[in-house]
């Protein structure tokens, strides 16, 4: 019988947010356009809002104690550690549509919204 071990050709993943193709373009346009390559993009959640909860996404320049990070194709995502539990599944999409634009956060953590999709329970 042999022992059967883990793939080592899988990436250890320090959150489970995920950036889509077009979101991580948006984001590599954005630092671009401020000649920056020392940012990265953080994502949190922090109370507040109507239903408890809001997003914050920003760039940040710092990594903080308990920070978590996984690159995308050289978008790095950092998350703080009291924010992964809540985003953990989380798709960060950018849309520029006729009807949407923007940065968009699908959150299959969250139980509910308010109105304005800015908050979440």
């Amino acid at each position: 019988m042999t022992d059967t071990a883990l793939s080592t050709d899988q990436p250890v993943r320090e959150h489970g947010v995920l950036l889509t193709d077009a979101a991580s373009l948006k984001v590599k346009s954005l630092l671009s356009q401020e000649g920056r390559d020392d940012l990265r993009l953080r994502v949190a959640v922090q109370p507040g809002g109507c239903s408890g909860l809001i997003y914050q996404l920003y760039f940040d320049e710092r990594y903080l104690d308990g920070d978590k990070a996984v690159d995308f194709d050289g978008v790095e995502v950092i998350v703080d550690d009291m924010s992964v539990p809540y985003l953990d599944g989380a798709t960060i999409d950018f849309k520029d549509t006729i009807s949407e634009q923007g940065f968009t956060i699908d959150n299959p953590n969250a139980a509910g919204s308010c109105a304005c999709g800015d908050s979440f329970h």
